[in-house]
């Protein structure tokens, strides 16, 4: 079944829809330039409360601060669009869901409103929920998936606003997906403009090497809500942590290493490269926050309370 024609329902400009009635004009300005903002949040089925969507005020602070650097007037407050991302999973019936809030750029009103001044366009928020259990293949979390570093770069921070999680950044990163796929792998890392490792093409990369873990500063890259997320529950747990910039060649020699993402969680990696990584397994220190993860996104742990928000009024 088409993602176009399921039963449901899609909150639209402070109102829910019937989900097949979703839709947007072919002269939707972000349509045909990608500009405009977006977030990908979950919700996760828990014993004490109920469904509750996992770092929700950050990940809508995160969508608002997209659109404020991208000059993209959003009329909703945060109050109400974390309302609304409730509400949503609520009106569908999602024990366990994906979330995709987007800020949109609507029809302009005149022929010069298709240019490039983006100028007096109206801003339409939309957000869907809807289950998404794996983002990976089913068995990815434990075998591990192989990597390859792709021919595509992430962008440079000032040929595109990296904090910013805009539609049409991915575009580099669909092209390195596809490219890693082709060859085999599961998944791409990209480059930054200076050489260096920046991410995979929608998560945030790890390296454990004597017991300390390692990531890319968030210079190029996403600063990602799950990669701060492993790195509290590191810290908390004594691994120590550094950010710094991390050479291709050093993701090789790691112990271990893991990728994570809203969508991807914690994802051990086996082989960069068709170099083994490790024992070609996922490490102990990546299982381990692997599991203080999926602990603490279903309230199974009694540290950081505040990064559930109950969806049931």
């Amino acid at each position: 079944m088409s993602m176009a024609d399921r039963d449901g329902a899609i909150w639209r400009d402070g109102e829910l829809v019937p989900w097949r009635e979703a839709s947007c004009h072919f002269l939707s300005y972000t349509l045909h330039y990608g500009f405009g903002v977006f977030e990908g949040v979950r919700a996760y089925e828990t014993a004490a409360q109920g469904a509750c969507i996992f770092r929700l005020a950050d990940h809508t602070r995160r969508l608002l601060e997209s659109a404020h650097i991208l000059g993209i007037d959003v009329r909703w407050s945060q109050a109400e669009l974390e309302q609304a991302q409730c509400q949503v999973v609520r009106a569908n019936g999602l024990s366990e869901s994906y979330l995709r809030p987007m800020c949109m750029l609507g029809v302009p009103e005149n022929p010069h409103g298709m240019g490039l001044r983006a100028e007096n366009l109206p801003c339409h928020t939309v957000i869907a929920a809807w289950e998404w259990p794996r983002y990976m293949d089913a068995d990815a979390a434990e075998r591990g998936i192989r990597v390859h570093t792709s021919s595509f770069i992430r962008h440079h921070v000032n040929a595109a606003l990296c904090r910013t999680k805009g539609n049409g950044y991915y575009i580099n990163s669909v092209l390195a997906l596809r490219e890693a796929r082709a060859n085999g792998f599961d998944e791409a890392l990209l480059l930054d403009p200076e050489g260096f490792v920046a991410e995979g093409t929608g998560e945030n990369l790890f390296l454990v090497r004597d017991g300390v873990l390692h990531t890319p500063e968030s210079t190029f890259c996403l600063a990602g809500i799950t990669r701060d997320t492993v790195i509290q529950l590191a810290r908390e747990e004594g691994i120590e942590v550094r950010e710094r910039r991390i050479s291709r060649d050093e993701v090789y020699i790691a112990d271990e290493a893991f990728l994570t993402g809203t969508a991807a969680e914690v994802v051990p990696i086996c082989e960069s490269d068709r170099r083994r990584i490790g024992t070609g397994k996922a490490g102990k220190i990546t299982q381990h926050l692997q599991e203080l993860y999926l602990q603490q996104v279903r309230g199974q742990r009694s540290n950081h309370p505040e990064w559930l928000s109950p969806v049931a009024d």
